[in-house]
């Protein structure tokens, strides 16, 4: 019989996980400006950068049926850190496009192996309350991305672009610290049924697809913002800093929208937190780019809470329709993220070299809009 308790202990070390293993990569949005004028770089080689980083994603199917079979869960999540913060440490110091290429492919590699069987662990630990569980994990996420742009800074102001590698000793320690607290994997019944990619498909289409359209259209408005967001901020002011505050500001009210938006889902249903937020994010970013002043930054506000508010309640139903293979589950719906993410990056940046910075922006809304289809077809 599976637990139905929550174990807020066990929840919280896997947050904190995630806390630790993504500031490494959340350090790069706010470094891209000047790592643009060092290597003289378009945006849409600021764009690969990006699609490297997240091309192992490609392999999260495979990786997750893999985990399911061999039961690796618990090693890859204490490994992870680690192996992303040593490459990820040593962006700085790269003096050419295809090096920069180099260590981002190895740093992705080790994000997939860590975001895959992650929220498999989490929805163990949630029992019935695995909105919450994923509101957790996933605050440990939004966190380091809104604290990221912050030290980021911080190190370039004291130690300089070439010489902030020492903070991958932070990962190390992380690591040690997750092998001795990491709780057990969960038992699970013993199956005949040979794990294929085909039949996890088959056994999860009914939220697969509608969740898929869901990530696509959604894709837009979060690339833009995640990643060009310094970029277009810093082309506005000319202040670096200010840039930097302005995706701390968006992430961190991405952290509330995470925060609320599981728990949330447990009382009042998946899809209704889903409508509320794929309805309200493309108004709040058009007005974020034709605002000013005070109306400006609170639009910025609302478009982190909305846009990235939908993670965790789209982790809490892939994990509810796992059927016995939760990592290969949850191996599908990264390779949907990936191939979403990288597609509407590379995209983004075109029509940023394009039409500029501010109608990319628009566009990226309007497409937000095409999520509510898809929404329309997602059964509780």
């Amino acid at each position: 019989m599976k637990n139905k308790e929550f174990h807020t202990f066990n929840i919280a070390i896997l947050s904190f996980s995630h806390f630790i293993h993504d500031i490494y990569t959340s350090i790069f949005p706010p470094l891209l400006p000047l790592i643009i004028e060092k290597l003289s770089l378009s945006l849409s080689q600021a764009g690969m950068l990006s699609t490297v980083l997240q091309l192992p994603s490609v392999l999260n199917p495979f990786m997750g049926v893999f985990v399911d079979r061999k039961r690796l869960e618990r090693w890859l999540i204490i490994l992870a850190p680690t192996m992303t913060a040593v490459p990820m440490s040593l962006i700085g110091v790269a003096n050419s496009f295809s090096m920069l290429l180099f260590l981002l492919f190895i740093a992705g590699t080790s994000v997939a192996l860590y975001h895959v069987p992650a929220p498999v662990l989490v929805a163990q630990e949630a029992g019935d309350k695995k909105g919450r569980g994923m509101s957790f994990y996933m605050t440990g996420g939004e966190s380091a991305r809104a604290l990221g742009p912050i030290i980021a800074i911080g190190l370039i102001s004291v130690l300089s672009l070439e010489t902030f590698y020492p903070i991958a000793l932070l990962a190390i320690v992380t690591s040690l610290i997750l092998y001795c607290t990491l709780p057990p994997l969960e038992k699970r019944e013993n199956s005949t049924k040979r794990i294929t990619i085909m039949s996890v498909v088959k056994e999860t289409k009914h939220v697969l697809y509608p969740v898929s359209g869901i990530l696509i259209s959604r894709s837009f408005m979060h690339s833009a913002m995640g990643i060009f967001l310094p970029v277009f901020i810093e082309r506005q002011t000319g202040n670096i800093y200010l840039a930097g505050a302005g995706l701390a500001l968006y992430e961190a009210f991405g952290i509330a929208g995470v925060l609320c938006a599981g728990t949330l889902s447990d009382l009042m249903g998946r899809k209704k937190v889903l409508f509320w937020a794929i309805f309200i994010a493309p108004f709040a970013l058009v007005l974020f780019i034709f605002t000013s002043g005070l109306i400006q930054v609170i639009m910025l506000a609302v478009s982190g809470f909305t846009i990235i508010a939908v993670t965790p309640v789209m982790l809490a139903i892939i994990q509810e329709n796992a059927n016995g293979n939760p990592s290969s589950a949850n191996g599908l719906f990264m390779m949907v993220a990936f191939f979403s993410r990288a597609v509407a990056i590379m995209i983004v940046g075109f029509l940023g070299d394009l039409i500029g910075l501010e109608y990319m922006y628009v566009a990226c809304g309007v497409i937000g809009f095409a999520g509510l289809p898809f929404l329309m077809k997602l059964k509780e």
